[in-house]
């Protein structure tokens, strides 16, 4: 039986996950790229304005009226706690082992068009977006292909991806992470580190979405930028090395043979395939997923609410995911034989020492515990669309409940079902959001007709 599903879900996970796929999401990105006229490079001060310049200009964005709403700053943190899992670390090491130095530049490419799929997602978010009975803001994928498509049955199945995602890639992977980060650098059994963090996740998760808010609102800033700080201070440190860095990455980019010298074009593909996915796992651009968050914002435009979405690829992939990726290849570990979480320490360890291990380990352990909180909130709007807001309580305590499973076996088929599972929820929401382009494509051009009228403040 078990044999039965582990080849049914690698049958799934080669279709969810393999190269048509990917190729589909991209042509989303492509496609609104396009109908909006390049708008992220077009109109790149009018979104960088609106958001991250925002944060520091308008108080509106950090403060909110709307006492069930929670702030756009809250909205972006969560969002990001949700993507910034252990993909920005170890998600990029294990894309350049397997595909290349060149799979960095294709995981440019994911982002550059996936800021575009971000920003349809939540511009319709934002669009079809209603007040529940709390007069708490409800939005998600779910909510516009309901509303937007009038098509309950694929709105459902994403809601169904969406749990089950959140409780594989979004808890046990995430926990497991942890756990083995704890006991490899500290020494400490899975099984305290499993009561630990059940304790902890629950006393957050407990106060809903606003308090998960102002969790995210302060731990993601502070670690994102302690994080780049110190990987700037070693791509510095090999500064020399940056040069050539990048002329490996595009080299290798566009390199027509494997490195073993195998079958033309293999290495374009492997770079492509390991590149494109590996972005996609990081920023999450077409899962779905962050418009859940973002739609409880206190945003009223549509757009606005885009804006932020292009602000999270860029950060998440563009910034945070490259400085992954120099610090491997600056300071010279690839041919070490490490992989994954292994070769990054090896990196920060070069220049830092067993000080640089640590602080991986410790890097890695924050992002995961921010991503359990950005999933928690996503498998529960998942449920509460499918069956109501009364079973909320009950899905939290699973939650937490499959976080200490999740510290203390071994996750193998976890990892392989979740991630098919997240593949998954990609499917109804690309649907989505080539069906209603016409929309997206029609607000994008009247909010900025009204902001060259001047009738827009941003």
């Amino acid at each position: 039986m078990l044999d039965t599903i582990i080849s049914l879900n690698a049958a799934i996970n080669a279709v969810v996950w393999g190269p048509p796929m990917l190729a589909l999401i991209i042509f989303t990105g492509v496609c609104f790229t396009v109908r909006t006229r390049f708008f992220q490079v077009i109109n790149i001060r009018l979104w960088f304005r609106s958001t991250f310049l925002a944060i520091f200009r308008d108080r509106g964005v950090t403060k909110s009226k709307d006492k069930k709403a929670i702030t756009q700053f809250q909205s972006l943190t969560t969002a990001l706690a949700g993507a910034m899992g252990i993909g920005n670390i170890v998600g990029v090491a294990t894309a350049i082992v397997s595909g290349g130095p060149g799979a960095v530049f294709w995981m440019w490419m994911s982002a550059f068009f996936g800021m575009m799929t971000s920003y349809a997602e939540n511009v319709l978010g934002n669009r079809y977006r209603y007040q529940n009975e709390k007069k708490e803001w409800v939005g998600g994928a779910m909510v516009y292909i309901e509303r937007g498509l009038h098509m309950k049955w694929l709105a459902g199945s994403f809601s169904v991806f969406c749990i089950c995602g959140s409780f594989g890639m979004g808890n046990m992977a995430q926990v497991n992470s942890i756990a083995a980060a704890v006991q490899e650098t500290m020494g400490i059994s899975p099984w305290v580190t499993g009561i630990v963090l059940s304790v902890v996740v629950g006393i957050v998760i407990i106060g809903g979405l606003r308090r998960i808010a102002s969790v995210t609102e302060k731990l993601i800033p502070f670690v994102s930028l302690l994080y780049m700080a110190v990987s700037l201070f070693i791509i510095l440190l090999n500064a020399s090395q940056i040069i050539p860095a990048l002329q490996t990455i595009m080299e290798s980019a566009f390199s027509i043979r494997s490195a073993g010298g195998g079958v033309m074009g293999y290495g374009i593909a492997l770079a492509m395939r390991y590149g494109i996915s590996r972005g996609v796992f990081s920023n999450e651009a077409g899962l779905g997923s962050s418009v859940m968050a973002n739609s409880a914002s206190n945003v009223k435009e549509p757009v606005q609410q885009g804006m932020w979405g292009i602000f999270e690829v860029f950060f998440d992939t563009i910034v945070v995911c490259s400085i992954t990726a120099l610090v491997i290849l600056t300071t010279g570990v690839l041919d070490t034989g490490k992989t994954g979480a292994g070769l990054t320490v090896a990196a920060f360890t070069r220049n830092l020492g067993a000080l640089g291990g640590h602080f991986v380990s410790c890097s890695i352990m924050i992002f995961a515990f921010a991503t359990l909180l950005g999933w928690c909130y996503y498998g529960e709007r998942g449920l509460s669309y499918l069956a109501g807001e009364k079973y909320t309580a009950l899905y939290r305590l699973l939650f937490i409940a499959a976080i200490f499973v999740g510290c203390t076996m071994k996750l193998d088929l976890v990892w392989s079902i979740s991630d098919t599972c997240n593949g998954l929820m990609a499917i109804p929401n690309i649907i989505a959001l080539l069906l209603l382009s016409d929309e997206v494509v029609r607000l994008t051009g009247d909010y900025l007709a009204r902001h060259k009228e001047g009738r827009l403040r941003v």
